[in-house]
């Protein structure tokens, strides 16, 4: 007898945390905490919602918003739904912003009304885009004088919960997101239901294999610190969602409160780049507070080793990763092995910038200036050519 096929569809992710965890809490903020439950019941209704603006399987729905439980939900419903998530990368240009969202095709937009006036200088050039969906923490929210077809808690509170999610092609199209890391135009870059969930067991695997430095469990708490628009936010929102790990979502960056948000609601896993961690480290500094027991994996540019120094100073446990846009992102781990974490406290921050071991299922070769490939000793120069999952 041969087992059934088990397509790896984002839907699934929620299975275990909901037998397992329907109680954790996510928290946006100091504004809003809802169980997993919950927030799955809103998944449901942002579905429902989006269906009765006219949005079917294959079409685009973009969203502009910080880091937040909406933008969560998102992650979901339009996935889920056979939709394409386009998560719009708020931080270019007016233009760029105009023109990825045009290549992108969205139908449906979710907006934050911080974006309302530059989406004001826009809309002109937006003629795919037929109907804007209003987001805001402000009572009353701001839309400038742009139409909405309605606002986001009163889609949800006017939609059924009880969306019925079809089981859809593994390979089909879940998420587009748009990078500026080569020349000329912003590029897409597309991922499948299969890729992501692919990324997220990937993830789990990784961080759990590590004995004692670097690891993510079920018991950690998460908050992005990488923007939900740029790579899924190294895919985690939907690895610890997986996990049933409580995770914060903080907004709009600003270092004082994320320092807050750390202490308050007992952060202990968080990524990001290293002009981000400087900035915790120096806040930590100025409220003369430590960052124990937090993890926070660095990307993006080359972690220096000065800051390494200065975190783990202060108790945090920060470590390089290597990723990019087009491999979901992560692809490699700079953790630090059992046996040296007792040792040279030099050597520990060496190992902690560099790439770092490939993860599970990636497949790795790396050659220097010439193409020519290296041996991994850990001291030459050179670059790698990886593959992707499938």
């Amino acid at each position: 007898m041969t087992a059934p096929p088990y397509p790896l569809l984002l839907k699934q992710l929620w299975h275990t945390p909901l037998a397992q965890a329907p109680d954790q809490e996510i928290v946006y903020r100091d504004v809003k905490r809802l169980t997993f439950r919950e927030l799955r019941e809103r998944v449901g209704r942002l579905a429902s919602g989006l269906a009765d603006l006219g949005i079917g399987v294959g079409d685009v729905v973009g969203v502009l918003d910080w880091d937040s439980h909406r933008f969560l939900e998102a992650y979901f419903a339009v996935p889920m739904m056979g939709a394409i998530l386009h998560t719009v990368n708020v931080r270019l240009t007016p233009e760029q912003i105009a023109y990825t969202i045009d290549q992108g095709g969205a139908s449906v937009l979710l907006v934050n009304d911080d974006f309302v006036p530059m989406l004001e200088q826009i809309r002109d050039r937006l003629p795919k885009v037929t109907r804007l969906v209003l987001m805001s923490d402000r009572e009353p929210p701001r839309p400038g004088w742009l139409a909405f077809a309605g606002e986001y808690e009163s889609l949800l509170l006017g939609a059924a919960p009880d969306y019925r999610f079809a089981d859809l092609d593994e390979n089909a199209p879940a998420t587009l997101f748009f990078t500026t890391g080569t020349t000329g135009p912003p590029k897409g870059v597309s991922f499948s239901h299969r890729q992501l969930v692919l990324h997220s067991l990937a993830e789990l695997a990784f961080f759990g294999m590590a004995a004692r430095q670097g690891r993510f469990s079920r018991d950690d708490v998460y908050m992005p610190l990488t923007p939900m628009f740029h790579a899924h936010a190294w895919g985690m929102p939907w690895t610890a969602t997986l996990a049933g790990a409580k995770q914060v979502y903080p907004g709009r960056y600003d270092p004082a409160f994320i320092l807050k948000l750390i202490k308050t609601e007992g952060v202990t896993f968080t990524h990001g780049v290293p002009t981000l961690l400087q900035m915790l480290v120096d806040a930590a500094i100025a409220a003369k507070v430590d960052l124990a027991g937090l993890k926070m994996v660095v990307g993006g540019s080359e972690l220096p080793h000065a800051l390494v120094r200065r975190a783990l100073a202060l108790g945090a446990d920060v470590f390089s990763g290597y990723g990019m846009s087009e491999s979901a992102p992560m692809l490699t781990l700079a953790q630090v092995k059992s046996a040296d974490l007792d040792g040279d406290p030099e050597f520990q921050a060496d190992v902690r910038t560099r790439a770092g071991l490939a993860a599970p299922l990636v497949d790795i070769r790396v050659v220097d200036r010439d193409l020519t490939r290296c041996l991994l000793t850990g001291r030459r120069a050179g670059r790698s050519s990886r593959g992707r999952r499938g």
